[in-house]
């Protein structure tokens, strides 16, 4: 079994039905649900979804079903301190910082759809590198 720490992106294509990605994003949560995988996603996620999804109701149905079946992590101090270093020195994005640190923590591959991810030293995949390995 793997450990998969999701993006918001992902999170986001698979709620916004109008996401060119939307598709892509159910069938990754499927593949990751029938394969019984381990879901992290950042606690701070959250309220970033709820903000960026029109539908405040679907939002809130998901967010209570994941709840039940996801690991909501929380960054805390040895992921912030790494996020703002590879920020500082290597001027890359802080939320993504976050995020990968997160992953890494967390022993996960990291799952994305931003084509510049910070690379924190753990397995960064896209929709497709994923589906088509994992569905090998």
């Amino acid at each position: 079994m793997v450990n998969v720490f999701l993006d918001t992106n992902i999170i986001i294509d698979f709620l916004d039905i109008n996401r060119e990605n939307h598709i892509r994003a159910v069938e990754l949560l499927k593949l990751l649900n029938d394969r019984n995988s381990e879901i992290y996603i950042s606690e701070d996620m959250l309220s970033t979804v709820y903000y960026l999804i029109k539908d405040k109701s679907k939002v809130l149905l998901f967010l209570r079903e994941i709840m039940k079946l996801w690991n909501v992590v929380t960054f805390e101090k040895d992921v912030i301190n790494s996020a703002i270093g590879e920020s500082l020195s290597k001027n890359v994005d802080f939320e993504d910082a976050l995020q990968c640190f997160c992953a890494k923590k967390h022993r996960c591959i990291m799952i994305t759809n931003d084509k510049k991810f910070v690379n924190c030293g753990i397995e960064i995949m896209n929709y497709d590198s994923f589906l088509k390995e994992k569905n090998a």
